[in-house]
């Protein structure tokens, strides 16, 4: 007896009820595991030391500077060396500690001006999510994050930097946040 052929059509059902069933597994098992949150959730903070550390330590966040502005916006603080991402609503979406340069840029209101999705910064390093927003002592200040995740290396002496360097996950929720005009505000 010749053996029977099933249908194209039983092959494609059975195939497709086979892929639900993993989606729905793998589902079952995300909702098991740790949960995301881009929120001002507790945020690496920056060292208070002069010189960045390349593991900052865990601390609270804290909440955005006053005279930092209203409205959606980046805030900077050079003190804190901390930004903050200010939705229409005044909600803090996310908080995270940087690594800035050796240059600075002044207190004020600024705005993105240019976007390079990634380029070599000034030290050196693949750099990607650049956001240009001010200039100083001649250079031009960016966000941006290192395209291998890692922290940079103080300056030589003498050598002036206007990066403002992050983590990679925080420079891809800054990048997604801020696009050209987003309003910048750096306060002490």
């Amino acid at each position: 007896m010749a053996a029977r052929r099933l249908p194209s059509s039983v092959w494609v059902t059975g195939l497709t009820v086979g892929a639900v069933a993993v989606v729905a597994v793998l589902a079952v098992k995300a909702e098991q595991g740790p949960q995301p949150h881009a929120t001002a959730a507790a945020r690496p903070s920056a060292s208070a030391s002069a010189q960045p550390s390349a593991k900052p330590s865990q601390a609270a966040a804290p909440g955005v500077p006053d005279g930092s502005g209203a409205g959606r916006r980046v805030v900077y603080s050079l003190g804190q060396k901390r930004v903050w991402l200010v939705d229409a609503s005044e909600q803090t979406r996310r908080t995270f500690a940087v690594w800035p340069g050796s240059v600075s840029p002044a207190p004020g209101t600024y705005a993105v001006g240019q976007r390079d999705a990634a380029r070599t910064g000034s030290d050196g390093v693949a750099i990607e999510h650049v956001m240009f927003f001010a200039t100083g002592s001649g250079l031009s200040i960016a966000f941006s994050n290192a395209v291998d995740g890692a922290s940079p290396q103080p300056a030589s002496a003498g050598v002036q930097t206007g990066g403002i360097r992050m983590s990679k996950a925080d420079g891809t929720a800054l990048w997604a946040f801020g696009d050209t005009g987003t309003e910048v505000t750096v306060v002490k």
